[in-house]
């Protein structure tokens, strides 16, 4: 009795397991999971176009000249000939330390010089009509040399108790006041030549074979809505081995006097323009451990091609070998696709960029 229950339970077993089967097939879709007809995809047609490398820095700006007024000697202040924060001209006193010592110096040193001038030209009367020796007209010749370098370090060392504007500029905040005894080497004030304005900015050294002097810069602060333009004036010739990049300053004219030395300053430059660069959408671009490819459209099915790549943009990437213009570029359904997959292609215009960003 009990076997013929357990023969039972093994029929009922295999017609289940049969059922089961029979409705996991018919649920199964078909081998691969390919779905029937081509696949929708949207496409452009490539054309070649201009396209700008341009690279996005950062820089400060620096004056055309700057420099700290400082005395040579040390002495009491008995004139301040400029005011704070003005423009003064080329040859303008500036500053005047007391020199009543060395100007009385110097009028004694006149005194003598009179009088070494006048036995000069005695002893040498004299040497004409052989009344004296050569040897006394010596002395006497050398004494008036020597009276006058006398005075000409006098008048050195007069000159070192003014301090004259070396170049045109704007002068900055004084550090001293009048009467007020300063050792030597004081800072006075700051003197900078604020027009022209330089700029300067840091690039990557992969970029040291396109960066030359003349090139055009674009940019501007945080303080002001205007932009300007530079021109490059010098490039550092070599790297800098902490931060890999190249020092690169510009000029641009300064008249109007809104640009401030030591601003912040947003950089843009055109490193090269390129007249005829394919450029397709990077939603277009398959990377895999081979590089880089696309799918093109030929005969109704998508077709594989491996592509070299070049500038990229934000939303686009010059592509320098693998197409061709008038290619037709698959867009979107790229996770669908493969080599040979027939697709449904819809016509989309690419949206033009025109220059590319480092």
């Amino acid at each position: 009795m009990k076997q013929k229950y357990i023969a039972f339970g093994l029929v009922i077993l295999s017609l289940f397991t049969v059922i089961s089967c029979k409705d996991q097939k018919e649920e199964t879709p078909p081998p691969g999971g390919k779905r029937s007809g081509p696949i929708k995809v949207d496409v452009m047609v490539v054309s070649p176009d201009s396209l700008r490398n341009i690279i996005y820095t950062t820089g400060t700006l620096l004056p055309n000249e700057k420099i700290e007024l400082r005395n040579e000697v040390a002495g009491r202040i008995t004139g301040i000939f400029f005011d704070e924060g003005t423009e003064v001209s080329k040859g303008t006193l500036l500053l005047k330390i007391n020199d009543q010592d060395l100007q009385a110096q110097l009028t004694k040193n006149a005194v003598q010089e009179q009088m070494a001038l006048d036995d000069e030209f005695r002893k040498r009367k004299l040497l004409d009509i052989k009344a004296i020796s050569q040897e006394e007209y010596d002395v006497s010749a050398n004494l008036l040399r020597s009276v006058q370098s006398e005075k000409k370090l006098l008048e050195a060392q007069i000159a070192k108790t003014e301090i004259i504007a070396p170049l045109s500029g704007r002068i900055g905040l004084r550090n001293v006041s009048p009467g007020s005894f300063i050792p030597s080497n004081s800072l006075i004030a700051t003197l900078q030549q604020v027009d022209p304005i330089k700029i300067e900015f840091s690039v990557p050294e992969k970029y040291i074979r396109l960066i030359e002097v003349n090139m055009e810069i674009r940019f501007s602060m945080d303080y002001t809505q205007e932009n300007f333009t530079g021109r490059v004036y010098a490039v550092e010739p070599g790297v800098d081995p902490a931060t890999r990049t190249i020092r690169v300053r510009a000029i641009c004219s300064n008249s109007s006097r809104k640009l401030a030395p030591g601003a912040f300053a947003r950089i843009s430059l055109i490193l090269e323009e390129l007249p005829d660069a394919v450029r397709i959408p990077s939603e277009a671009i398959i990377g895999d451990l081979d590089g880089s490819k696309v799918f093109v459209l030929k005969n109704g099915k998508a077709t594989e091609k491996r592509v070299e790549t070049g500038l990229r943009t934000e939303s686009e990437v010059q592509i320098t070998n693998g197409l061709q213009p008038g290619d037709t570029l698959i867009l979107t359904g790229l996770l669908q696709i493969i080599d040979g997959t027939p697709v449904d292609p819809r016509l989309r215009s690419m949206i033009s960029s025109g220059s590319s960003k480092q």
